[in-house]
């Protein structure tokens, strides 16, 4: 899905390549600060070339890319992928702090805390 054009918005080719669901996603995490086009906080309206470096920050991950191919239209994952090569990718998956233990931090799955589980919660921030 290659289009003509040598430029294209961030925020749209973000979108593209499937590293956000919307494009409104994509234009929040850019005025958020979570993307770093070579180097430099870009703009949503910023154009992208091919061959520019992207550092995206999502809550679950830290990927570095390299732009191969411009797109305005967003295709399958496999289309998404051909867009821009992986350079490094880090994995955000941290342990729970004592900090969140404290404020009443629950394991994902564990359920909806009990009326008794409350209170115990309400103790401890009061």
């Amino acid at each position: 899905m290659m289009e003509a054009a040598d430029k294209l918005r961030v925020d749209k080719w973000l979108w593209a390549a499937r590293f956000f669901k919307t494009r409104g996603l994509a234009l929040d995490a850019i005025k958020g600060g979570k993307i770093e086009l070579n180097g430099h906080k870009p703009k949503p309206s910023k154009t992208l070339s091919v061959g520019d470096k992207l550092k995206i920050t999502q809550p679950h991950r830290q990927v570095e890319v390299t732009v191969l191919e411009l797109s305005e239209k967003r295709g399958s994952a496999e289309v998404a992928c051909s867009l821009y090569q992986l350079d490094n990718e880090v994995l955000n998956q941290r342990k729970p702090t004592i900090d969140m233990a404290l404020a009443g931090y629950r394991e994902k799955g564990a359920g909806r805390p009990t009326k008794r589980d409350r209170r115990q919660i309400d103790k401890l921030q009061f």
